[in-house]
């Protein structure tokens, strides 16, 4: 079952950016993962404006390997050079349906 990284983050140093960019990519596809969107043409559609200036979405093939991704050494310098850049909110989904109303997905709960 697909697990999603989403990564909301507000940028306010942007030194760490480029070491970040330049090798994150290789962890997470070393983990199965692959970016759907790392963006920041964010648009609030509805509620409150996002502060956030850049989303990124990961797909990875189990929540293991999300979970491996996460606490990966490797990625531990990259992860506090951006905790200390940024205020950033980082939440798990898998790619099951709530409601099981919609066909081609897992019903969860």
């Amino acid at each position: 079952m697909a697990h999603f990284l989403i990564a909301q983050v507000k940028v306010n140093d942007d030194s760490w950016i480029p070491e970040y960019a330049a090798k994150v990519h290789d962890i997470v596809h070393r983990h199965g993962g692959k970016y759907l969107s790392r963006s920041g043409n964010i648009k609030t559609l509805e509620g409150a404006e996002s502060t956030s200036n850049l989303v990124a979405v990961i797909e990875f093939p189990t929540g293991e390997s999300l979970q491996a991704f996460v606490d990966d050494p490797e990625y531990a310098p990259y992860a506090k050079a951006r905790q200390d850049g940024t205020d950033s909110f980082f939440i798990s989904i898998d790619d099951t349906d709530a409601a099981g109303s919609i066909p081609y997905l897992t019903a969860g709960g």
